[in-house]
């Protein structure tokens, strides 16, 4: 299966989630280490889903992009 994963910058690092997996999340000090911390927080997640017979739903996030351009300063000179 293949999942959407959100990767943010923290304070000490970085920080990632799983939209389609609640409470499913990791964090290191680098975005490598992040990344790699993430996938075996998503096996760990679905393998104890699986331990309590909870179903699992295929992955149905995803991520796009929209650009966007910035208001031009409006205030008086």
């Amino acid at each position: 299966m293949r999942y959407a994963i959100l990767v943010e910058p923290t304070g000490t690092g970085f920080s990632a989630h799983v939209p389609d997996l609640r409470g499913c999340f990791a964090a290191g000090e680098t975005r490598e280490e992040t990344l790699i911390l993430i996938r075996e927080a998503i096996e760990f997640h679905l393998e104890g889903m699986r331990l309590h017979g909870e179903s699992i739903s295929a992955p149905a996030s995803t991520c796009e992009y929209v650009e966007v351009t910035q208001p031009h300063d409006a205030s008086p000179n």
